[in-house]
This record gives structure tokens, C-alpha cells and sequence, in this order.
């Protein structure tokens, strides 16, 4: 009894750590999702992710995989994610070039990736001969990227910041020797920041402050002012997963559902010019702004080939193309809403990994995957997310402690497809400018993780 005290009671401390250790990160996956919810499966390149159930880790990618599990396992692990994203200016234009010959100022933004941790956290157990339950937690979604203020796509974006922490209560239940089924809740908290510069200057000589042309005698590009949009909300969703066994086989499908939030926060205004702050326009306001995030699908394979030898792979859709347009609606009625059109596509992941057990102690594992990019074209793309389709090669290793604890490590070097941007001094770009670069772009991702077995 005092045994099963105290694991609840490491199980719930290691939980409170680990959710203070969530933090925004810039996103891996495709458009700003995250699938580095498992340490053993990053070595295979998560091939096989709806079907291996090798650990707890399961409850993210199929539920009804922890039928495969005995006793109590708890895990927690982590991953170092490191981008690298360089801007370069090839031609950015202003919108009054025509009239001024000055195109859009300012410099390549230095580094724009931040290095961060994401966390992941998984406790099962088994409660009877057929039936599991469990719990994870962790990030599915994040983004963070921050360019100097002064760069030349500072009116598209300065920082952006997105954080989710996804809270997943699971049940598994085995319907048979071959077919178990499994499936969980998803309470998910979301928190935004959002900056860019404003170009007063531009405004006024336009006359899009509802004042005579250049009433105000600012500067293009020269009395810039700056936007923060902070906001936060919860949302629900659901899980499903369906796992078979026949022999050294199994196939595994799950399906993740989307989620929808409306986030509601505040925008600071800092440098508006006097007489538009005495006007009531460019001032601090509540805000708020709709977004959902995407559903998935998947369909993986594992084949244990002998006892040494297993060989997996996986298939991923995301339902991207429900993300049209980030809109921040402000509370102010003399404050026109900001709109970002992005008209994404859905976007496809397949993979492939390998796994070589020499004896009980080690395990290694290699895998590869491509993912494709939701961005449709250059035109879409925007500094906040400069995406483009990736290629990830991944190596790990696992080694056994005991029957009670083990480690797995793993590595990850995901090269991506030099994404351009192309956007015209038009429409909502109008006062943004004409950004037009390319971005050179490349992940690494260091990753570790503990497993407690009871």
C-alpha cells in the first residue's frame, strides 16, 4: 500500500514539473504542428507511430496501442529543438516606390529560429486482463520565431509566439486477441503573441487615416509604430485509435480531432502619433481571434521480422486546409480588424524506420520522412510561418537499466526546402510591402527520455 502511495505520488510531483516546463517552440511539423511527442519513436522518425506501442508514449499517436503495456509505466521526456532560419531581401517593394523610388527598408532580420525545450509526459496502467488507462501530456501545436524591429518584413511580423499544452486522459480496451480499440479526451490551452510594425508614414501619405493625404507630415517607413497582440483560450477535442495484431504484424490507424479556440486577450499600441491617439485609433484595446486547429489521420505499419530485426512505417494527413485566414478582431469599433489571408492546403507525412535490438539491453533505431508543406505558393507564405516541405533523417538509441528503468536517446536533422516568399504591395499588403526573399532553413532536435516501469 505505502509502495502504491508513494509511485502516485512521483507520478503527480514529475506532472507539476513537467507542465511548468511547457513553453512555445518553432514548429517541426508541418505548418506549426508538433509530433515530437515521443523520444523512442524520434529514432525512427515516427514511422510506425499509430501501431509500434513500444511504450506509453501510445496515448499521442494510438490510444488503443497501451492494450500492449503491463503494469504501470510512467515517462517523461524532452526535446532540444533548434531551428535555424535566415532571411534574404531579394527585391522587397513599397507600395509608393513608384511615386518615391524607395523600395521597402530595412535589414534580413538576423536568426529568426529559437532554440527551445518541449516536455512530454506519459503515465498508463493496467487495470485489468483488457482494459488500460492513461494520461499524457504535451505540446501538439507551437511557433516561435522573432526577426530584428527593424527588418524589411517588420509590417508582416516581428515575433510570433504560440504555446499549447494538451492535457489527454485515455482508455484502451482489447476487443481481442487481435483488435483492441482505445481512445481519449483532449482539454488543450492555447496562448498567442503576435507583433509587427505600423507604418504611419505610409497611412498618412495614402490617406488611409480618413485625413487628407499627408495632413499628419510623416515619413514612410520613418514613423513606424508597433503592434502586440496577446491572447489566450481552452478548447476540446478527442482521439481515436484502432490497433491489430496478427503474429510478428500489427497495423494501427488513429485519428486526432480538430480543436477550436477563440482566443481573447489585448493590443498594445506603442508610437501612435498624438493626434491619432487623441483620435481614439491605434490605442490599447481588447482583441480576440478565432482559430482551429487542424485534425489528423494515420495509418502505420510495425513488422517484427525476427527478434532482432523491425521494420515500420507510417502514413499522416492534416486537415491544413481548414486554416483560411488569421483575423484579430478589435474591440475598439474605430480600429479596423487585421487580416492575414493564408488559404493553406492540406499537407501529407510519410515515413520509414528501422529498428535493430542486438540483445535485451540496447536497442537502436534509424528512420526518414517527408512531410510536405501546407503553404500552397510563395504568395501565402508569410515570415511568421516560412514552412516548406522537409526531409528528416533520425537516429536513437535505447538501453536497459533494469526491468524497472530505461532511457532512450534520440537525434534528428530535418533539412528544409529553402522556402521563398513573393508577396505583392497589394490589397491587404498594401501597407505591409511587397516581402520578397528567400529563407535558407534547417531543425535539429536533441531529445531524451525516462522510463519508469512499476
Amino acid at each position: 500500500m505505502r509502495k502504491g502511495v508513494f509511485s502516485q505520488f512521483f507520478v503527480l510531483a514529475l506532472l507539476t514539473v513537467c507542465i511548468s516546463l511547457f513553453t512555445a517552440v518553432s514548429a517541426s511539423g508541418a505548418g506549426f504542428a508538433l509530433i515530437e511527442q515521443s523520444v523512442s519513436g524520434l529514432g525512427n522518425a515516427y514511422a510506425g507511430g499509430a501501431a509500434s506501442a513500444q511504450d506509453a508514449t501510445t496515448i499521442f499517436y494510438n490510444p488503443a496501442g497501451m492494450t500492449r503495456l503491463d503494469g504501470q509505466q510512467f515517462i517523461i521526456g524532452g526535446h532540444l529543438i533548434m531551428p535555424y532560419v535566415k532571411f534574404d531581401n531579394e527585391g522587397s517593394t513599397h507600395a509608393l516606390q513608384p511615386a518615391t523610388g524607395q523600395p521597402l527598408s530595412g535589414g534580413n532580420g538576423g536568426e529568426a529560429g529559437e532554440t527551445r525545450f518541449v516536455p512530454n509526459m506519459y503515465y498508463s496502467r493496467k487495470v485489468s486482463d483488457d482494459v488500460v488507462v492513461g494520461l499524457g501530456i504535451n505540446s501538439p501545436f507551437g511557433l516561435a520565431t522573432e526577426y530584428d524591429d527593424n527588418w524589411v518584413g517588420r509590417y508582416h511580423g516581428i515575433r510570433s509566439d504560440v504555446l499549447t499544452v494538451n492535457i489527454n486522459p485515455s482508455v484502451a480496451y482489447k476487443i481481442s486477441k487481435e483488435f483492441s480499440v482505445g481512445g481519449g479526451l483532449n482539454f488543450q490551452y492555447i496562448d498567442a503573441e503576435l507583433s509587427n510594425a505600423i507604418d504611419f508614414g505610409t497611412l498618412d501619405a495614402s490617406g488611409r487615416l480618413g485625413l487628407p493625404p499627408g495632413a499628419l507630415h510623416l515619413i514612410p517607413q520613418g514613423s513606424d509604430g508597433k503592434v502586440t497582440v496577446e491572447g489566450d483560450d481552452w478548447g476540446i477535442g478527442f482521439n481515436l485509435g484502432l490497433l491489430f495484431e496478427y503474429k510478428d504484424t500489427r497495423i494501427g490507424a488513429a485519428y486526432r480531432s480538430r480543436v477550436e479556440y477563440t482566443l481573447e486577450g489585448d493590443a498594445d499600441f506603442s508610437r501612435t502619433p498624438a493626434p491619432l491617439a487623441a483620435a481614439g485609433v491605434f490605442t490599447d484595446t481588447d482583441a480576440k481571434a478565432d482559430i482551429t486547429m487542424p485534425d489528423s489521420f494515420s495509418v502505420s505499419f510495425h513488422q517484427q521480422i525476427n527478434s532482432q530485426w523491425a521494420v515500420m512505417g507510417d502514413f499522416t494527413w492534416m486537415n491544413w486546409r481548414i486554416f483560411k485566414k488569421l483575423e484579430v478582431d478589435f474591440d475598439n469599433p474605430s480600429q479596423p480588424n487585421s487580416v492575414t489571408r493564408e488559404d493553406w492546403e492540406d499537407s501529407y507525412r510519410y515515413s520509414l524506420g528501422l529498428t535493430y535490438t542486438p540483445n535485451k539491453t540496447w536497442t537502436l533505431r534509424a528512420g526518414t520522412a517527408y512531410d510536405t508543406t501546407p503553404i500552397p505558393d510563395a504568395q501565402h507564405r508569410t515570415p511568421r510561418v516560412p514552412d516548406g516541405d522537409r526531409i528528416w533523417t533520425a537516429l536513437g538509441l535505447g538501453y536497459k537499466v533494469s526491468q524497472v528503468v530505461s532511457f532512450d536517446l534520440g537525434y534528428t536533422h530535418i533539412f528544409v526546402n529553402d522556402p521563398d516568399i513573393n508577396k505583392t504591395a497589394t490589397g491587404e499588403d498594401a501597407i505591409r510591402g511587397g516581402l520578397q526573399g528567400t529563407y535558407d532553413a534547417h531543425i535539429d532536435i536533441v531529445s531524451a527520455q525516462l522510463n519508469v516501469t512499476f
